[in-house]
């Protein structure tokens, strides 16, 4: 009885012991399992992590290449000749024409100044002067005005693109949207575009005609956006919307400019209107008073030097009112 009893024991701590010696087995196969699953799962999300990381850095390489082929394709045309002025411009005529009528305002203006007794060398020295500086001058401010236009309508062209992506229209069919519900000259710049393709050009040799014609940071972001997304991929509307607000931001930032600056634009005026107001003024009281600065050789050379000197204070405080944003 003992011995059966000892027999006993002993078995059953031999199963213990057995036990006790394959449970940690069998956790640690479990916690082994566990660990591998884990360690697979930080390899996926790394894999993961990676691949967006290389996405975000081809589109970023993406971007960056776009805008240096800009900068470069901008520092060669940094001096716009006058086909591309005129062409900026929105005006129709050909150059010829242009000169044409450059030259029959010089003429003009000669004719005008002989008249007026003003020695023929002054007025042919004035006359040459006019016919280069105000018919350029005005080319500027058509530039100016039709640049100005067409951003005060590009965020509204922007977003009515997003909204066109965001519904499932193709980039063509959204264009064609604000090519034919937008206002001036934004239609018109985008029915180019819509042309083009036509034509057979790709989308991001169509977009080009955009900042060919209006060469602005703006429009060059524009283009920017729509080749990288034309040549990598991605979330065009996330893209053209973060572009919308920046559009809209930076036009904020401009009419901000625009008033601080109002205060220094009518003082230059005042001050640019106040010698002729006086000199009008002064001879209308005296009509002798300033009669030998037209009569004399003197006179004439004081005049012309106070006149080239208002155009220089003219500029200078032009330039000190401009601002880069």
């Amino acid at each position: 009885m003992a011995y059966t009893l000892v027999l006993f024991v002993l078995a059953v701590i031999t199963v213990g012991a057995a036990g006790f010696a394959l449970v940690p087995s069998l956790l640690g196969d479990g916690r082994a399992q566990k660990r591998r699953k884990a360690l697979q799962g930080d390899v996926r999300v790394n894999r993961r992590e990676v691949s967006a990381d290389r996405v975000r850095d081809q589109r970023r390489k993406n971007v960056q290449q776009a805008l240096n082929a800009q900068n470069e394709e901008l520092a060669a045309k940094r001096r716009v000749r006058l086909p591309e002025l005129l062409f900026q411009a929105g005006m129709t005529v050909t150059p010829g024409v242009f000169i044409r009528n450059s030259v029959i305002l010089g003429t003009v203006l000669f004719v005008i100044l002989l008249l007026v007794q003003l020695p023929y060398y002054f007025a042919g020295i004035f006359a040459l002067a006019g016919a280069y500086l105000l018919p350029r001058i005005y080319i500027g401010r058509r530039r100016k005005k039709y640049q100005n236009a067409f951003l005060d309508e590009l965020p509204n062209a922007v977003e009515a693109i997003v909204r066109g992506v965001k519904t499932g229209l193709p980039l063509n069919d959204s264009m064609r949207v604000v090519a034919r519900d937008t206002k001036e000259p934004v239609r018109s710049e985008f029915g180019r575009v819509l042309d083009q393709q036509s034509f057979g050009f790709s989308m991001t040799q169509a977009v080009q005609v955009l900042y060919e014609r209006v060469p602005l940071p703006e429009v060059n972001f524009f283009v920017v956006v729509i080749s990288v997304q034309q040549q990598a991929g991605g979330n065009l509307s996330e893209a053209l919307g973060n572009l919308a607000r920046v559009l809209r931001n930076r036009k904020k930032m401009k009419q901000k400019v625009a008033a601080m600056s109002s205060e220094a634009k009518a003082s230059a005026g005042i001050i640019g209107a106040l010698p002729v107001v006086v000199a009008i003024l002064v001879s209308l009281v005296s009509p002798e008073y300033l009669q030998p600065l037209f009569t004399t050789p003197i006179g004439n050379l004081w005049l012309g030097i106070a006149f080239l000197m208002m155009c220089f204070g003219a500029f200078v405080m032009n330039r000190m009112i401009q601002f880069d944003i």
